[in-house]
């Protein structure tokens, strides 16, 4: 098979596209014909070097990458063999080797992908997707809430904007330059804004007027996150799952930290990620997916490591 290899941690340049041997199941495992392969921010800094939260250094040379969707094409021993031909996606962990024209795991990592649903869709749900209802559980939301989204043109951002807006909230978007506000008010933002701007500030109060917002949904930090806290009810939540920024930005006790156990605590992965098919399937969500083929890996990771992806980045082979 063909897979993309780390032998050197560095630039996206050290991505490299090779033929490798065909991993082989486990027992309890299957093996998938990969179509689609998830492109994660935190895969940009493992490529670097930087372990972030991942449990255990990553050892080179390695194939990146930990979610995949495509066909169940092999099984290991003790797997019910009602799963050979049929459509999975599966979020792998921390194990690597999702960059990749085959991939194996455990079958209780499974979901069959519903039909509506093309593989790279399926694969922006089982990370994007359960990462966003993993925050949204932790927020009250109304159809008098108003909520500020920043960076609202990304895969999560995107599943955000649709989220509140299918509950009937008034959505404010901030997202960088024209064509991401314009997703954003295409996702059904009432307001979107370009914070690359210097007067987006005294857009959004003029929009807002005398309404306090109640909700500030943030990945982001920095200004951003300043002047939407700024204009957040007393009563309000300021819930913060990242700081793309480089700088995290806290109002206690209005902000709330909901990423990583406080959020799987609350609802087990599996749920999480059930429900995140579900609602795509339904329609109630629609993921945003940017895609690459799989021999462009190392310009994916540029385009995503420079802000210039829309969605979810994914890689095709």
């Amino acid at each position: 098979m063909h897979a993309i290899r780390l032998h050197a941690f560095g630039p996206a340049e050290n991505l490299a596209y090779e033929s490798v041997d065909d991993p082989h199941p486990a027992p309890g495992q299957v093996r998938i014909a990969v179509r689609a392969s998830g492109v994660h921010l935190l895969d940009t800094s493992l490529r670097r070097g930087v372990q972030g939260p991942a449990p255990t250094p990553t050892t080179l040379p390695t194939i990146p990458g930990r979610e995949v969707a495509g066909t169940v094409e092999s099984l290991g021993e003790g797997v019910d063999d009602t799963w050979l031909g049929r459509r999975v996606v599966a979020h792998l962990g921390f194990v690597p080797g999702g960059y990749a024209e085959l991939a194996v795991t455990d079958v209780t990592r499974l979901h069959e992908i519903p039909d509506p649903l093309d593989e790279a869709q399926a694969v922006a749900m089982i990370g994007t997707g359960r990462t966003a209802l993993g925050i949204l559980q932790f927020a009250t939301l109304t159809p008098d809430s108003i909520v500020i989204v920043p960076a609202a043109a990304g895969g999560l951002g995107t599943l955000l904007v649709q989220y509140a807006k299918h509950r009937g909230a008034t959505v404010v978007a901030l997202a960088g330059g024209p064509d991401k506000t314009a997703q954003a008010r295409a996702n059904g933002a009432d307001l979107s804004l370009d914070y690359t701007t210097p007067d987006w500030p005294h857009h959004l109060r003029t929009f807002l007027g005398d309404r306090p917002a109640t909700l500030v949904l943030d990945g982001v930090g920095g200004e951003p996150a300043r002047e939407s806290t700024a204009l957040l009810s007393p009563t309000g939540q300021h819930l913060i799952f990242g700081w793309s920024s480089g700088t995290p930005h806290e109002t206690v006790p209005l902000s709330h930290h909901v990423l990583g156990p406080t959020m799987y605590a609350k609802t087990p992965l599996r749920t999480l990620e059930s429900q995140a098919l579900t609602e795509a399937a339904s329609g109630n969500l629609t993921p945003a997916v940017h895609r690459f083929p799989l021999t462009d890996a190392a310009a994916a990771h540029r385009a995503l490591e420079s802000r210039r992806t829309t969605g979810k980045v994914v890689l095709e082979p």
